[in-house]
């Protein structure tokens, strides 16, 4: 993977790495928490027949910088705006997964100019009714979450995923684990993950009536592409995403969990490559 480093700001310096493949528009792939770029590999295989593909680590993930650090929202999108500039890049589509669909939406909102289209996969945003699960409420609880961290190995980390698919794929789930086990595993990378835990808390209690505000007025076309049997983020929750964006569209995945380009990539790639770079978004 090529790394890149940050300039200008609170972020100077910052290492990031990340995949790229294909010519043509520029499509940015955010993973989701405790995610990586590479996490996205049978979506950067499809798209990037049509486009000019970039799956970034994040900070505090896969091979990229862990820095000690506020992890909220805002720090990911100031993060995600150095990347663009250093590379060049002008106005992209955006796609996240999970938490990284939050991140998509806050760059979308404070640099409007600078994304064409938003796709957001099994997505969580601020502003619209999210209730997380008992076990990442327990995560946030200091002491407690760090000596359970360091008691985490491979089958913890493989049976916390395999809940979060509809039909666990055992092949995909060990090598989510697998890649890069050691650095996404390190001390640095497991106060990255609980650090974002608890920072993000604050974008989801303190301003979601701000998010809910400026997404009603933003005219970019939006994507929604959600599984109907997801135990991270219900389905409820993108039907009410879907009502705040005033031009989002939504695709159901029947029979799917929070992994949708995992668990049903053929058509999920599809919709995907439809909406950035096959044909104008619908209007």
């Amino acid at each position: 993977m090529p790394q890149v480093r940050l300039e200008g700001g609170s972020i100077d310096g910052l290492a990031l790495h990340y995949v790229r493949e294909g010519r043509g528009p520029a499509i940015v792939l955010l993973h989701g928490l405790g995610g990586f770029g590479e996490s996205w590999r049978k979506t950067i295989d499809v798209l990037a027949r049509s486009a000019d593909v970039l799956a970034v680590d994040l900070p505090g993930y896969g091979l990229s910088a862990k820095p000690r650090a506020r992890y909220d929202l805002d720090f990911f999108a100031r993060v995600l705006h150095g990347f663009l500039d250093v590379l060049g890049l002008g106005q992209v589509s955006l796609v996240g997964h999970s938490l990284g669909g939050a991140v998509a939406v806050t760059y979308a909102l404070t640099h409007t100019a600078r994304v064409d289209r938003l796709a957001l996969v099994s997505a969580v945003v601020p502003g619209f009714d999210y209730r997380p699960s008992w076990l990442y409420r327990l995560a946030t609880l200091r002491g407690l979450a760090e000596a359970a961290a360091l008691c985490a190995r491979r089958p913890l980390y493989r049976a916390a995923l395999a809940r979060c698919f509809h039909a666990p794929m055992v092949r995909e789930i060990d090598a989510l684990v697998d890649w890069g086990y050691a650095a996404r595993t390190c001390w640095e990378a497991k106060v990255a993950y609980l650090a974002t835990l608890r920072d993000v808390r604050a974008d989801f209690a303190g301003r979601a009536a701000a998010y809910r505000r400026v997404a009603g007025s933003l005219g970019l076309p939006v994507l929604l592409v959600h599984g109907r049997q997801d135990p991270v983020v219900g389905a409820t929750h993108c039907a009410n995403v879907a009502k705040g964006f005033p031009r989002a569209s939504v695709r159901w995945v029947d029979g799917c969990g929070h992994f949708p380009q995992i668990e049903h990539a053929e058509i999920v790639n599809r919709w995907l490559e439809d909406f950035l770079v096959a044909r104008p978004a619908p209007r």
